[in-house]
């Protein structure tokens, strides 16, 4: 299997420092600063990151399963609101997903979506937090 790799350079203190992320396939290269982490400053920051890998790897996720299940996802669109709280820590994910999939009912998209909220790797990996799925079937 493929090994992905990214990283980081953080130069300064916590607050007065700045720093940048890299993505090694060179598709993204952002910066980051206390300001974007922890208040709304421009750049990106971790949570971010893990927040697009998730919705990426669960949307993948569900297409397979929808597949081996019979049917031909037209759009999956996911989101994932990463929630960092005091520590500071990680202590919620909410995804949330929007797909069109002609000829699935909704009992069974459902059990699809939870089935991938469960097992996609990023949501593997990160088990410690609570990860909360909000599915909505399109017609």
């Amino acid at each position: 299997m493929a090994i992905r790799t990214s990283s980081a350079e953080w130069k300064g203190t916590l607050q007065a420092g700045a720093g940048t992320v890299k993505l090694a396939s060179g598709a993204f290269e952002g910066p980051y600063s206390f300001a974007s982490r922890f208040e709304e400053g421009a750049g990106t920051n971790p949570e971010e990151l893990v927040g697009a890998g998730h919705a990426g790897c669960f949307s993948q996720f569900l297409a397979v399963l929808l597949t081996e299940a019979g049917y031909t996802p037209t759009r999956i669109h996911t989101t994932a609101a990463v929630h960092l709280r005091e520590g500071p820590r990680i202590a919620l994910i909410k995804l949330r997903t929007e797909a069109v999939v002609p000829g699935v009912g909704e009992e069974e998209f459902m059990q699809h979506a939870k089935a991938a909220k469960n097992d996609c790797p990023v949501s593997k990996a990160l088990a410690g937090p609570e990860i909360r799925l909000e599915a909505k079937l399109v017609q």
